[in-house]
Order: C-alpha cells, then sequence, then structure tokens
C-alpha cells in the first residue's frame, strides 16, 4: 500500500495560499522532485480547478514558462488525478479521476492501489483526511515569509495534535526550507 502525502507551500504564520509562496526554478524542482516520487495526485475540487486553469495550458506550450515550470506541467499532464468533489463530476483534464461515494473508502482505495503513493495538494481536504487519520507523511515547502492572512493550514482544527518526526529539512538559496515529516505512530 502507498503513502497518502500531504505537500502544499505554507508561509511561517501558515497561510496556503498559493500566492504567497516563493515561485522560482529550485521550489518548482522540488514539487516536481515529489510528483516523480509518487504514483498520483489528489485534490478537493477547488485546487483541481485552480489548476486545471492554467498547467494544461503550460505543458501544451501556450502559456510562456521557464524550463522548470513547464517540466512541472508536463509530468502533472500526464500524472493521474484524483478529485474528491460532492458538487462537480465531470473532470476533463488528462488522467483526471473522480472519487465519488465513502471518503474514507475512496482515499483508502487509491493508497492500496497506488505503491507508488499518492501526493496530497489540497489544505481542505487535507485536514478532513487528518481527521480521519489517512495521511502518513508531510512534505512542506516553508517559505520566509509572514502572510497576515488566510486560508492557513487546519483552520477548522483538529480533534487531537499530531505527532510527527523529522525524516529531513533542506534550506533553499531562497531561504524556504523543504521539509519531510512522518507520523508518529
Amino acid at each position: 500500500m502507498g503513502l497518502l502525502t500531504f505537500s502544499i507551500n505554507v508561509t511561517l504564520d501558515g497561510c496556503v495560499d498559493h500566492q504567497e509562496g516563493i515561485a522560482d526554478d529550485e521550489s518548482h524542482a522540488f514539487f516536481t522532485r515529489l510528483m516523480d516520487e509518487g504514483g498520483a495526485m489528489l485534490w478537493g475540487r477547488a485546487t483541481y480547478e485552480l489548476m486545471e486553469g492554467y498547467w494544461p495550458a503550460v505543458a501544451r506550450g501556450e502559456e510562456e514558462a521557464p524550463p522548470a515550470v513547464r517540466e512541472w506541467a508536463v509530468k502533472l499532464e500526464a500524472k493521474p488525478k484524483y478529485v474528491v468533489s460532492s458538487t462537480r463530476t465531470d473532470f476533463p483534464w488528462a488522467n483526471s479521476h473522480h472519487i465519488e461515494g465513502d471518503l474514507r473508502t475512496g482515499v483508502q482505495q487509491l493508497k492500496e492501489a497506488t505503491p507508488d503513493g499518492v501526493l496530497l495538494g489540497s489544505g481542505k481536504l487535507a485536514a478532513e483526511l487528518d481527521r480521519m487519520d489517512l495521511i502518513d507523511e508531510y512534505r512542506f515547502l516553508v517559505h520566509p515569509r509572514i502572510a497576515g492572512h488566510g486560508p492557513t493550514l487546519y483552520e477548522g482544527g483538529l480533534p487531537g495534535t499530531r505527532r510527527l518526526e523529522l525524516v529531513s529539512a533542506q534550506p533553499l538559496r531562497s531561504g524556504a526550507v523543504a521539509v519531510h515529516y512522518r507520523r508518529a505512530r
């Protein structure tokens, strides 16, 4: 069974607004490596819609982008993408699939069917899956910024503290730090 890894850009004050991170070649290379290591992507509807509005055009060369960004887009185009949504059922972006029915069962089945692991990139969905004890690892890119606004990690809270074990921490030239934690069981 593959691991479910929650990965997202986050500022020092917990903001996960995608516009607040440092979008440079090194950060894109970090997320490209994570995507390469995993077997599938998992998003909520809002994240899927944010991504489908830009990345397919980058992959097709319709949007100008530096090489690291284009590499991410091309690999993302080919990667299986799973979407959790109760309000949308049509997901036309290449290799996109809808997880329907019971969330716990659907994500557990996805983990079992994906031995290389699943990379989760949606904050609200991560909070829900963490409440179900389904997240195994956390790979955050912590940016040296204080946003002063939301959305923030785990805005709705969790039923209890999550104890984590540090696997690695690597500073990037921008001052961001790539951290890798796993759940302490």
